[in-house]
């Protein structure tokens, strides 16, 4: 008889932002390397609108008790407890999305942080990647920088870049992601 590979379960979910969703380019191509990696791939939908949230403390914490509200019901049922590796890929509002409900539901989880918000330090976020940018008009790079330092999370962060970690030039734009997609190959391999 022949020993047969036992393959690991891993999983991996994505929570975009209310702006960003899973097609565009930082979620697209993570979700795609993890699917080569061998991971189940599952992207959150979020069907939040709502205007006027950037630096209204109020409507923000409306917006983030909503999306959660969206991810419990979006993960009801995924037995996220069987998995061997999970990871979780996020942008914005949705890296904040991410380390509460890892928190709350006591997962061993690796997260990759797109543009992280303040709000994504109130919960103990470990084993993660993060990358924001120096004109990121939505968290305060210094504060960040030092949030990630404190919990020791390995931060990039891309001189002009914006929330998308996109410039005003598109072949800089086309080369960040590529530096971008390399950091979070290495991540989930």
């Amino acid at each position: 008889m022949k020993n047969k590979e036992v393959k690991m379960k891993r999983i991996a979910v994505l929570f975009p932002g209310i702006g960003y969703h899973c097609d565009k380019p930082l979620l697209y191509y993570s979700r795609r390397l993890a699917q080569y990696a061998g991971y189940d791939i599952f992207p959150i939908t979020y069907s939040f609108k709502k205007s006027g949230l950037k630096g209204n403390p109020e409507k923000m914490r409306e917006a983030a008790g909503e999306l959660m509200r969206q991810t419990e019901k979006a993960l009801q049922g995924l037995r996220l407890k069987e998995y061997e590796d999970i990871l979780f890929i996020s942008k914005s509002l949705g890296t904040a999305i991410a380390a509460r409900y890892a928190f709350e539901h006591d997962l061993n989880v690796r997260h990759i942080l797109f543009t992280p918000l303040e709000q994504t330090f109130e919960y103990p976020v470990k084993n993660s990647i993060a990358f924001s940018g120096t004109a990121d008009l939505w968290a305060d790079t210094e504060l960040i920088r030092k949030l990630c330092g404190e919990s020791d999370i390995p931060l990039t962060v891309i001189d002009g870049a914006d929330h998308s970690l996109e410039t005003g030039d598109v072949l800089r734009n086309i080369d960040i992601l590529k530096e971008v997609t390399e950091q979070v190959r290495n991540f989930i391999s």
